[in-house]
């Protein structure tokens, strides 16, 4: 919270922007509000930040506390920001334009558009989607900042996980989980013995065919002679999944299909995914540097550094000490580039690919992910009983999580001691 003099400071350069609570009259000044270590804030980006916190107040039928609470508030807020975009360039965090594309589309979907309708819309509405896609850069920056520099200071003990796997939230919380999509046939009491049988025979049919390969999906969208309703249920736990399909699914692996007889009629099965019930997982131990194309290095250049740097380890030079010195993630850099041990599914599909085709020992060629350009070694591969290590990963993520939010509270306000600021 702000001292005495800076409110003081605040409330007079603000009287022409602030009317009441309202702000109903913005006008950007462009005087220096705040020295943040070698960034300035300014009294229009505040006013700016201002109108977008009424606005989305008002949308969420929020009532903002008074007006010096806010102005504080806001400015704090700015200078956090301030301090941590200056340390992710210092760190040389970049966020790739394919990541930032990808977050975007993510945002539109959300909304139930495309992409180039969700920017006709912001363009309708006045906003500019140039500076929305600004602004969700420097909180991927932001973001990546924070989980490089608390997370990788969070360390879940294994007496920690035992303790709470056997708490009423650990069980609840390591139970296995299902995706379930049903089909269902209606059958209504009127219909005849004859259409009754008739839909038993087609159902039967239908089922038949899945378990002969065909998918599941294409299967039940024939419209003729009849027509299924129903769809995917998403993750659930079994206590969570209608009896009627509960009771089935224990007989069925992952992909398998069967068909259940209710009041509504009868309904095909289908079990999608399951986690929390694997048992053989093929791992794969992996290390990488990765290189981020940005303004000084364009894509090219940074796929000719990461082709250097591969020529160096096999001239060789140490791959952990390159790592530590090139990568641009900041996650793994400080271990060599080491990632562990991995599963199927836990990497973006490009790396996954490469990692799927390497040769043990062997760095692979620069790989394309939507982050920049890899290049990885495969140290190692095992095949694993993984169900006991999933639930305690469950668990061991739900702690680190809820650590997480502390240990950040910490580190912002250990930064924000650290800073330089001056508000002026």
């Amino acid at each position: 919270m702000l001292n005495a003099k800076l409110k003081r400071s605040l409330i007079a350069p603000f009287i022409s922007l602030c009317s009441s609570l309202g702000w109903a009259q913005v006008v950007p000044l462009d005087s220096v509000i705040a020295i943040v270590d070698e960034d300035i804030i300014l009294a229009s980006e505040v006013g700016e930040r201002l109108e977008q916190i009424k606005a989305s107040a008002e949308q969420r039928g929020i009532t903002l506390p008074d007006e010096e609470t806010v102005l504080q508030e806001t400015l704090d807020r700015l200078i956090l920001e301030s301090i941590q975009l200056q340390l992710a360039d210092r760190y040389g965090v970049r966020v790739p334009d394919a990541q930032l594309d990808q977050s975007m589309a993510r945002i539109a979907a959300q909304n139930g558009m495309t992409l180039e309708q969700f920017r006709d819309a912001l363009q309708q509405t006045g906003q500019s989607y140039a500076e929305m896609r600004a602004g969700l850069r420097d909180e991927l920056a932001i973001q990546r900042v924070q989980q490089g520099s608390v997370m990788r200071d969070i360390n879940i003990t294994e007496k920690e996980i035992d303790n709470f796997m056997m708490t009423e939230e650990g069980i609840a919380l390591t139970d296995p989980e299902y995706r379930v999509v049903q089909a269902l046939l209606p059958i209504p009491r009127s219909d005849t013995a004859e259409q009754r049988t008739a839909k038993e025979d087609y159902v039967d049919g239908v089922l038949a065919n899945i378990l002969a390969g065909a998918d599941f999906s294409e299967a039940v969208s024939v419209q003729e002679p009849y027509t299924f309703q129903g769809g995917d249920l998403g993750w659930r736990k079994l206590s969570d999944i209608p009896s009627m399909f509960a009771d089935i699914l224990p007989s069925l692996k992952a992909g398998d299909t069967g068909k259940v007889q209710s009041n509504s009629g009868l309904h095909l099965v289908h079990l999608a995914e399951a986690r929390g019930l694997e048992r053989l997982v093929e791992q794969t131990n992996v290390r990488h540097i990765l290189v981020t194309p940005n303004e000084v290095l364009d894509d090219e250049a940074a796929r000719n550094f990461v082709l250097g740097l591969k020529e160096r380890v096999n001239s060789g030079e140490d791959f952990a000490s390159l790592a530590r010195e090139h990568s641009d993630d900041i996650g793994s850099a400080q271990e060599g580039g080491d990632l562990g041990w991995t599963n199927p599914g836990q990497m973006v599909p490009e790396f996954e690919t490469a990692m799927a085709n390497a040769k043990i020992g062997v760095v692979t060629e620069p790989v394309r992910s939507e982050f920049g350009w890899h290049i990885l070694e495969v140290t190692g591969r095992r095949t694993e009983d993984f169900a006991e290590q999933v639930r305690r990963n469950q668990v061991a993520n739900y702690l680190r999580e809820a650590k997480y939010e502390e240990e950040l509270d910490n580190w912002l306000r250990k930064i924000r001691g650290e800073a330089f600021v001056d508000i002026k």
